[in-house]
């Protein structure tokens, strides 16, 4: 049976996170544990609330070399929500800019809309390939935030398989690069559709 490591960082939605990967049938550990999530089979990093705290918490646990080595190494990570944005090499802030772990490209700022947070269920539109969102044509999923990765330009230049959603604007929704996944809305929210999307990730492990 593959393992999962949700990590501990202080922030995150861990137990809903936990039970929601459990669901798919894999041994689901929350740990701040450094070797731990080193090892487990994919890595999950939640994340809710403001991006610099999100970043301070990762810090505190040494965690940024750790999900780096694991992404150069090959080994899926998936990050959710702020889990997501941190990925990106810095969020934007009531002004204030705050470096994040620059393994995607580009800056995470506050949604183009007139209606912020965004929150509630919204569809998406998936590239050609997706193995996030294979077979989940037409679902709905639940978003709440206010930040997003608007640069679809610089991922798409990554070569990331972008998935977007529209809040007035399009904004990355999820993001497939090599062993790395991310998702803007809430899997462990999204009902049978966030399963389906936690079943496809674990598919890849």
């Amino acid at each position: 049976m593959k393992n999962v490591v949700v990590l501990d960082y202080g922030s995150g939605n861990l137990r809903s996170a936990e039970r929601a990967v459990a669901r798919t049938g894999v041994t689901v550990t929350v740990t701040s544990d450094l070797d731990a999530a080193a090892e487990a089979d994919g890595l999950v990093v939640p994340g809710v609330g403001a991006y610099a705290a999100c970043m301070a918490g990762i810090h505190e646990v040494g965690a940024g070399p750790m999900i780096a080595e694991r992404v150069a190494a090959g080994r899926p990570v998936i990050g959710i929500c702020v889990g997501m944005q941190i990925l990106f090499d810095a969020g934007v802030e009531h002004g204030v800019e705050t470096e994040g772990l620059g393994l995607l490209p580009g800056v995470v700022d506050k949604l183009a809309a007139e209606r912020i947070p965004h929150m509630g269920w919204n569809t998406v539109d998936a590239p050609d390939g997706s193995q996030l969102l294979a077979g989940l044509e037409g679902e709905r999923f639940y978003f709440v935030h206010s930040y997003a990765a608007n640069d679809l330009q610089a991922l798409h230049q990554a070569g990331a398989k972008v998935t977007t959603a529209s809040h007035d604007r399009p904004f990355a929704a999820a993001v497939e690069l090599g062993p790395l996944s991310a998702a803007q809305f809430h899997p462990e929210k999204s009902g049978d559709a966030g399963y389906g999307l936690l079943r496809n990730w674990v598919a890849g492990l």
